[in-house]
């Protein structure tokens, strides 16, 4: 399932689809206003079907906040505006902690028009990636304060509405919601529904503008990319189109970007994937990069096509197959991500995804019978790999996020970093090198000089220490081994097996009291690891 906005996408940039001219924002008819009862009686309706429809409404919150939420709104409705009441109802379904459970729709219940700005949350922090042409001043600016608040408080005021899996999902979509007057100002973010004041860094002072809601669009947009002297990078050539693809002939690199898991009326993804691996085949390609960072899922049953294209192709090797994903990578596309990285050798680029690799989703829709709200509910679980992954994200081997610098040049940090890859080390290969080194020396400074490396920000490296760890001990080199669990519980000290590692060492030396303490370190992080518990039980009779 692909998760759905009120979005247009022109430009390579994604636009709330009511945004329009610069006109004096006026009220556009609406449907008579409801009473509290009614809103009451929708609220009523969402408490009792949430829990019934949803795979699992309570994996992220207990039913008890569930219920003081649903009261305490119950409480407040006659107070509130109905747009304010909209947002309590988002805020009650981001409770949830899945990206498909949602209001549907919500942007066209609101009618005082939209702000023409688009921001966006670059690596170096938010800014106005797009703004009307009487504003072009602030076109790049980074955003300091937006109406009452500091950005950062804005946008934490934005997360708790937000549906997300994880903060890359606040990132994708928080900032769309800074466009709407109704919810900024059910948020506190401003005072009314007819101007938000801006604050953005021009040159390193601040500057204020005061934007009025608009109903048609501008005459004319100016995005901070305008500049630029570079052609636009691929990732943006093409938005409106499903799937393509290009050769890149001085790199011998097919790039594929597919950004929606559908078939065209002219094409199936199967069909075109095909013709993908055909070209990859029958040309002098090195490398072959699938684009998934604007994809946000779709139709799961048309993945396996591309699973065994990939399989069958002689790019399934370490170094030749990319995948970019990011922060709009999510549902079928996360369970395409799940598939590559279990039956391939794909390396991932870009940053974390938006979607869980386990994950609820399939939403089906309730309508609310009086305002007509509909609201969005996960009904399956989908887990295409091992059920103990609890990762928030799939994350990248090499981060490459881009800055707000890098958009305005039109540089493509994702797509550099596969077009410069060369095979180099990686943890797996530092610890298998180490393991037949005399010491660690060499390994403690490449290991050191790699958790440095921006590029590998997002590799977790304690499962594959914690091995190697494993394999000093069952060589007796034990000082190297205590050396290694040591050097783990630093880079993970919220790790409860880190610390049962680390412990079990010191109990291979004879070092009982250290072996306690860090039994013990390792239970208070996880009350639940019996071998911990019968471990300390075991050394505390002794």
């Amino acid at each position: 399932m692909k998760r759905k906005r009120t979005w247009l996408v022109t430009s390579g940039l994604l636009i709330a689809t009511a945004c329009g001219g610069l006109t004096t924002a006026q009220t556009l008819p609406v449907s008579a206003k409801l009473t509290a009862e009614q809103w009451r009686a929708d609220l009523r309706l969402l408490a009792e079907e949430l829990p019934r429809r949803h795979r699992n409404a309570f994996h992220t919150m207990t039913r008890a906040q569930f219920d003081a939420a649903v009261k305490q709104l119950d409480e407040k409705i006659p107070a509130l505006a109905d747009h304010e009441i909209i947002v309590e109802f988002m805020r009650i379904l981001a409770m949830v902690g899945d990206g498909h459970t949602r209001l549907n729709g919500v942007g066209a219940r609101f009618r005082t028009g939209r702000y023409p700005v688009q921001l966006y949350l670059f690596k170096d922090g938010l800014f106005v990636r797009r703004i009307a042409a009487e504003h072009a001043e602030l076109a790049g600016a980074k955003v300091l304060r937006l109406g009452k608040l500091l950005a950062e408080e804005a946008l934490n005021r934005m997360r708790e509405i937000t549906p997300r899996e994880n903060e890359m999902g606040v990132k994708d979509e928080a900032p769309f919601w800074f466009v709407f007057p109704e919810v900024l100002h059910a948020l506190g973010i401003t005072d009314d529904l007819q101007s938000l004041k801006l604050v953005a860094e021009i040159d390193g002072q601040p500057k204020t503008v005061e934007l009025k809601p608009i109903f048609q669009p501008p005459a004319r947009w100016v995005d901070s990319r305008d500049a630029a002297k570079t052609p636009v990078p691929l990732w943006l050539k093409n938005p409106g189109n499903d799937y393509w693809f290009e050769y890149l002939p001085e790199q011998k690199t097919v790039y594929a970007q597919f950004n929606v898991v559908r078939n065209k009326p002219d094409e199936t993804v199967e069909a075109f994937f095909n013709r993908v691996f055909a070209f990859v085949a029958a040309n002098p390609v090195e490398k072959l990069v699938l684009d998934l960072r604007r994809n946000g899922g779709g139709n799961n049953f048309l993945n396996l096509p591309i699973v065994r294209g990939v399989i069958r192709s002689n790019m399934d090797e370490r170094g030749k197959f990319f995948v970019i994903i990011g922060r709009e990578t999510f549902s079928a596309a996360q369970n395409l991500v799940n598939q590559l990285e279990k039956y391939t050798n794909v390396i991932f680029v870009g940053e974390p995804t938006s979607g869980r690799p386990n994950h609820y989703g399939d939403a089906r829709s309730l309508t609310l019978p009086n305002s007509g709200l509909v609201v969005r509910a996960s009904t399956l679980w989908w887990q295409d790999l091992d059920p103990r992954d609890d990762r928030v994200w799939t994350a990248p081997q090499i981060a490459a996020e881009l800055t707000s610098a890098d958009y305005r040049a039109n540089r493509d940090p994702a797509l550099e970093a596969v077009l410069n890859y060369t095979h180099g080390s990686t943890i797996a290969e530092l610890t298998a090198e180490a393991l037949t080194a005399s010491d660690l020396t060499v390994f403690l400074k490449k290991y050191r000089q790699f958790k440095a490396a921006p590029a590998n920000f997002y590799v977790h490296t304690g499962r594959t220490v914690n091995a190697f760890g494993y394999q000093l001990l069952e060589r007796k080199r034990l000082d190297d081994a205590l050396t290694v669990f040591k050097l783990n519980t630093e880079a993970y000290p919220d790790s409860a097996n880190a610390f049962d590692s680390l412990a079990e060492a010191y109990g291979r030396r004879g070092q009982r009291e250290d072996a306690i303490k860090n039994y013990e370190r390792a239970l208070q992080l996880d009350p639940t690891l019996t071998s911990a518990r019968e471990a300390l039980q075991r050394l505390r009779k002794q």
